[in-house]
């Protein structure tokens, strides 16, 4: 990917990001995550972007920021502009591209599965189409012994013969035995790091694998940033919004980012299901995430057994729950709702199985399909004719409607409630907040 940044991901730049670049100190003023957020939805609602604020017009603009945030801290975060450019001739020369919530090639998973908590910018280098392709996600300790990393290697090296990602944190131990393991056996691997990206981009043994295709670094925090607790905390979502299905192989009980990873995911986020390696031995943690809802691993012995399991066990843990309860029946939507006529939903059973290349989850590639119907619609609908025309239930048109209502791709009317798809220039910015 290139370097050239849109203007809204610049300004995005100078407002979040610390812009390190040898021994200047990053700023300590940067907008926090919440503070973008709210700052991003201000914007949307008066039909401005990021890239607004350094524009011939911005004095206005930021005067009325002053409610949210102090207008001088923002004009001392934008004013950081020899700053950025310093910084974006540093990461063009290591290779390391970058994107933010306002462009396309944001990846997909991540946005659509965190929504708001998304990072506004991400950091990476290699190959971007790696990031939608899902796969497992294999989590684990850093200090492991010998038998567990052999172990763990050969998930690896069968994760790429069933053609899947492997999916992983880049860390000591666990993470790192998983992605040699798949990249050895010519697998593709995504690593989503906490720190030092730069530096494990200039990795000698990483060099040839980022240039094969074979291998995406991907991080929320500054190429040269250091490690930091925290952000191993924080980073752990990134992992689990990326995969299809996530394996722990070893976590300690109640402290590690492994189980605290786990943990959110399992009572909290809910992204995909997550498997325990249970190999006999008594461990405190591994039991205790099975207590929690975490499914024992099967062991698939071969890659079709894996790829099987990886299609079907697990979507039953969330996905095929969810669609029981949509009970969804969508075969004739009405034409006169959408300017052009829709294609028909997947069915049920064309759902309950995924191919080995299905980047999404089948409730993921529902409501895609939902999503590209309904920012269709050329008049203001009622939750009722919405379920109506999509034949579900009037309590999942009403989810789908809200979920559609915070992403920016519909509005909502009062007096009566309805809603309608927003206007191609406000649907372009929230594509690019």
């Amino acid at each position: 990917m290139s370097i050239s940044l849109s203007p809204n991901t610049q300004a995005i730049l100078l407002l979040t990001a610390p812009l390190i670049t040898g021994r200047v100190e990053p700023s300590s003023d940067l907008l926090t995550l919440g503070e973008y957020k709210r700052l991003a939805r201000f914007l949307r609602d008066k039909q401005q972007q990021p890239a607004d604020l350094l524009g011939p017009d911005a004095r206005g603009l930021l005067w009325e920021c002053q409610q949210l945030i102090d207008s001088d801290r923002l004009k001392s975060l934008l004013a950081r502009g020899f700053l950025l450019s310093q910084a974006i001739e540093r990461w063009r020369t290591r290779a390391i591209w970058v994107v933010s919530r306002a462009d396309t090639e944001y990846p997909q998973r991540i946005k659509t599965r965190l929504k708001n908590d998304a990072p506004p910018v991400l950091y990476a280098c290699g190959d971007a189409a790696i990031l939608d392709s899902g796969g497992l996600a294999v989590v684990g300790s850093r200090h492991v012994d010998d038998a567990l990393v052999e172990y763990t290697e050969g998930i690896g090296r069968l994760s790429a013969k069933a053609r899947h990602t492997v999916v992983s944190g880049g860390a000591r131990g666990i993470d790192q035995a998983a992605m040699r393991g798949a990249l050895e056996a010519g697998g593709k691997v995504a690593g989503v790091l906490a720190d030092s990206l730069e530096r494990m981009a200039l990795n000698r043994e990483n060099r040839n694998f980022l240039m094969d295709g074979q291998l995406v670094l991907i991080s929320p925090y500054d190429p040269s940033a250091g490690f930091n607790v925290g952000h191993a905390m924080q980073r752990n979502k990134l992992i689990y919004a990326l995969a299809d299905a996530a394996l722990v192989v070893s976590s300690d009980y109640q402290k590690g980012g492994t189980w605290a990873g786990a943990v959110e995911q399992l009572e909290k986020l809910r992204l995909v299901p997550v498997y325990v390696h249970l190999n006999g031995k008594t461990n405190e943690g591994m039991e205790a995430l099975r207590r929690k809802g975490a499914l024992p691993w099967p062991n698939p012995e071969t890659p079709e057994a894996l790829a099987k399991m990886l299609a079907v066990q697990a979507s039953s843990k969330k996905d095929t729950l969810e669609q029981d309860e949509l009970s969804f029946s969508v075969r004739d939507e009405s034409k006169h709702a959408y300017e052009n006529p829709p294609r028909s939903l997947p069915s049920h059973d064309a759902l309950a199985t995924t191919s080995l290349e299905s980047p999404l989850t089948p409730a993921d590639a529902l409501f895609a399909k939902v999503r590209e119907l309904l920012e269709k619609m050329t008049t203001p609908k009622t939750e009722a004719e919405v379920a109506t025309d999509l034949k579900v239930a009037k309590g999942q048109a009403k989810q789908w409607l809200q979920r559609l209502v915070e992403e920016g791709v519909l509005e909502k009317l009062s007096k009566p409630v309805r809603y309608r798809a927003v206007s191609s220039q406000a649907l372009l910015f929230d594509r690019r907040d």
